[in-house]
C-alpha cells in the first residue's frame, strides 16, 4: 500500500466482489441525498462503503440480510474537506489538528514539512509520515525549497532537506511553497532545477506571490509555478485565474480576506470557480474552534456562492490540482470514505462524520477516541537548554529597531534614546528584543516598538527557525520567564512584576504541544488575551513570535545571522558570539 496507490490486488478483488454480492459491504447509507461534484448536482442513492473505500454509488441494495445500513433520509452527504495548505506545527501538531479538525468535517491535508526539516533526518520524518497515515484522515505533504529564514549555515539546512528524497516520496505532492521566488526571478539555478524536477514527476508547483504584477506572475508561471495562495483582493485572484493559476482563497487569522476578496470579485463575472481552493493558511489553535473549511465554505455560501460550487471549492477542486482526485474529494466508486453528513444544505459543519470509513463523529457525538502518538521515539522531545541568560545579552549595539506595522509587517526606525538600562518605562512605545541561539552560541539585540505597553517579560522557543526570543519591558522578568521555560521543557512564557502570569508548554522540542486540541485553544486563548491586556494592539500574538525572524516578508527581521534587509537581502548589523 502507497499514499497514491491504497490498495492491493486481493484489495481490489475484494471491493469487486462486494459488487457481485459475494461480500458483504461493511456499511451501506442508503437514501442518501449526495453532491455528486461531477455534475454539482444534488442526487439520490445508495452508497456502499466496504472498509476504507466507497465500492458504489447508485440505486441498489445488497441482497445480504445482515448488512450494517444508516439511513440518510433527511441529510445531505459531501465529502470530506480539503485543506490544501496546511500549516501543521502552529503550537500544535499533525497528529492533534487532523483529528480535531476531522470532527468539523476536514479529513483531508496537505501539509508543510518544514519543521520536519529542523528537526528530523530524512529516515525517521519518512517513517512519521507513514505511521499518521494510519489514522482515518488523510494527510499529503509537500517539499519546501528553502527555510523561510536567515539560518548560520543555509547550505547545512538544504544539504539536511535533501530536496530531490522529498519530492520523490509518494505522500509528497507538491514542491513549494516558492517564499525564496525572487532568487528564482535573479539566478537561483538550484531552486529552478527542483521546481524542474516537481514538474517532472507530474506534482504542482506552489508560489508565494504577495503583490505579485502581470508580469511577474507571468514570468513565474514561464518558470513553472502552478498555484498561489497570496491574493489579498479580487483584482489580484483575478490575475492569477487569467494566467491559469489555481487559487487558493484565503480566511486565516492574519489574513481574513474571503468575504472581500468574493464581494470584489463580483466585478469581475466570474461565472465558473473550477479553479479555485479554500485555505485558512495555518492558523493559530484558537482560530480554529469552529472548524476549518467548514468555516470557509460557510463564507462562501453566505456570498452567494452556490452551495455546489462552494462545497467543490472546498473538496474536490484541491483534489483535482494535486493529483488526488482519484482518492478523495468527491463521493464515487473507488474514494477513500471521507463523507460529512449535513442536517442543512446551507450548513457545512457536519452533525455526523465518516472518515476512512470510520466513524468520527455520529449524531453530534465523537465517536472516534483519539489514539496517543509516540513523538519520543523519533527523537522528539522536551526543549533543554543548558545555558543561563547574562545580563550581558540584553546589551545591544543596533541603532535600528523593529517597529511593527500589524501582526506580521516590521518597518525599521532609528533608536534614539538611550534604553540600555533594567527597564523601559510603560509611557515608551519600545521593549527589548532579543534573538538567541537555542545552543546559546549567539545573540542579537535591538527594540521592539508596538509589541507591548506593560508586559515585563516574554520568552519564546516557538520561533520561525527554533530559536528563543526575549521581549519585554523589564530585564528581571525577562530572566524569570527564561528561567522558567528551561525548566517546562520548552513553549511561551510571561512574566510581570516578578512573577508568572501564564504559560504555554510545548513539550516537542520547545515547538509544539503534545496535548489535545480542546486543551491547547484554552490554553492559547488565555495567552493571547494575556498578552493583549498588556497592550498588544493586533490580531495575533502567535503569528508575531513566529514570523519575527520569517525572510518572506518585509521590511526588516530579526534572524540568525542579525538584522537584515527583506528587500535587498542584506544583514545590516550581524549576531555576533557570546
Amino acid at each position: 500500500m502507497t499514499f497514491n496507490s491504497r490498495w492491493r490486488n486481493r484489495q481490489l478483488r475484494e471491493h469487486v466482489a462486494v459488487i457481485d454480492d459475494r461480500l458483504i459491504p461493511t456499511l451501506v447509507l442508503k437514501n442518501a441525498t449526495y453532491l455528486n461534484v461531477f455534475l454539482k448536482k444534488w442526487m439520490q442513492a445508495h452508497i456502499w462503503i466496504y472498509e476504507d473505500r466507497i465500492v458504489y454509488v447508485g440505486d441498489r441494495l445488497p441482497k445480504h440480510e445482515n448488512v450494517q445500513m444508516i439511513d440518510c433520509e433527511n441529510q445531505f452527504l459531501v465529502p470530506g474537506y480539503i485543506e490544501p495548505h496546511a500549516h501543521p506545527f502552529q503550537l500544535y501538531n499533525p497528529h492533534t489538528l487532523s483529528l480535531y479538525a476531522s470532527q468539523l468535517g476536514t479529513s483531508v491535508f496537505i501539509n508543510d514539512n518544514l519543521l520536519y526539516l529542523y528537526l528530523l533526518d530524512n529516515k525517521k520524518a519518512f517513517s512519521i509520515l507513514e505511521e499518521l497515515d494510519d489514522l482515518p484522515t488523510s494527510l499529503y505533504w509537500w517539499a519546501r525549497f528553502d527555510s523561510q529564514s536567515f539560518l548560520q549555515d543555509d547550505e547545512q539546512f538544504i544539504r539536511k532537506a535533501n530536496v530531490l528524497s522529498w519530492l520523490k516520496h509518494d505522500a509528497v505532492i507538491q514542491g513549494g511553497e516558492l517564499t525564496s521566488w525572487t532568487s528564482v526571478l535573479k539566478d537561483d539555478d538550484r531552486m529552478l532545477h527542483w521546481m524542474q524536477e516537481t514538474k517532472r514527476l507530474r506534482k504542482p508547483v506552489e508560489g508565494h506571490f504577495p503583490g505579485a504584477s502581470l508580469e511577474t506572475l507571468t514570468k513565474m508561471k514561464l518558470l513553472g509555478a502552478d498555484s498561489d495562495h497570496e491574493s489579498i483582493s479580487g483584482e489580484e485572484v483575478y490575475r492569477r485565474l487569467l494566467l491559469g493559476y489555481r487559487v487558493a482563497l484565503r480566511q486565516s487569522s492574519i489574513r481574513p480576506d474571503l468575504r472581500k476578496i468574493l464581494r470584489e470579485l463580483r466585478e469581475y463575472d466570474i461565472t465558473s470557480y473550477d479553479q479555485i481552493m479554500l485555505t485558512t493558511d495555518g492558523s493559530p489553535p484558537s482560530y480554529y474552534e469552529d472548524g476549518i473549511i467548514n468555516t470557509c465554505i460557510n463564507i462562501a455560501m453566505e456570498e452567494g456562492i452556490p452551495a455546489e460550487e462552494a462545497y467543490a471549492m472546498g473538496s474536490y477542486n484541491a483534489a483535482k490540482h494535486f493529483g488526488i482526485d482519484h482518492l478523495v474529494g468527491s463521493i464515487g466508486p473507488g474514494r477513500i470514505a471521507h463523507i460529512n453528513f449535513l442536517e442543512e444544505k446551507e450548513n457545512p459543519t457536519p452533525i455526523s462524520v465518516l472518515a476512512k470509513g470510520k466513524w468520527i463523529k455520529y449524531d453530534g457525538n465523537v465517536q472516534y477516541e483519539q489514539p496517543s502518538f509516540d513523538w519520543k521515539k523519533y527523537g522528539i522531545e522536551p526543549l533543554k537548554l543548558d545555558w543561563d541568560l547574562r545580563d550581558s545579552d540584553f546589551r545591544f549595539f543596533v541603532p535600528v529597531g523593529l517597529e511593527m506595522a500589524n501582526d506580521v509587517i516590521m518597518n525599521p526606525f532609528t533608536i534614539n534614546d538611550k534604553l540600555q538600562g533594567d527597564e523601559i518605562p510603560e509611557d515608551k512605545e519600545e521593549s527589548f528584543l532579543i534573538l538567541m541561539d537555542r545552543q546559546g552560541e549567539w545573540r542579537i539585540a535591538t527594540l521592539l516598538r508596538g509589541f507591548t505597553k506593560s508586559l515585563g517579560g516574554l520568552v519564546s522557543s516557538y520561533s520561525s527557525a527554533g530559536d528563543i526570543t526575549l521581549i519585554g519591558k523589564r530585564k528581571s522578568d525577562i530572566h524569570l520567564a527564561f528561567n522558567r521555560l528551561k525548566e517546562i521543557g520548552g513553549g511561551i512564557v510571561l512574566a510581570d512584576k516578578g512573577k508568572i502570569i501564564c504559560e504555554l508548554p510545548l513539550k516537542m522540542e520547545g515547538r509544539l504541544s503534545d496535548v489535545r486540541m480542546e486543551e491547547l485553544i484554552k490554553c492559547e486563548k488565555e495567552l493571547s488575551n494575556t498578552i493583549k491586556e498588556h497592550g498588544y494592539s493586533f490580531n495575533d500574538p502567535i503569528y508575531t513570535l513566529l514570523f519575527l525572524s520569517a525572510a518572506h516578508l518585509p521590511y526588516i527581521r530579526i534572524t540568525q545571522r542579525g538584522i537584515i534587509d527583506v528587500k535587498k537581502k542584506e544583514v545590516l548589523f550581524p549576531s555576533i558570539m557570546r
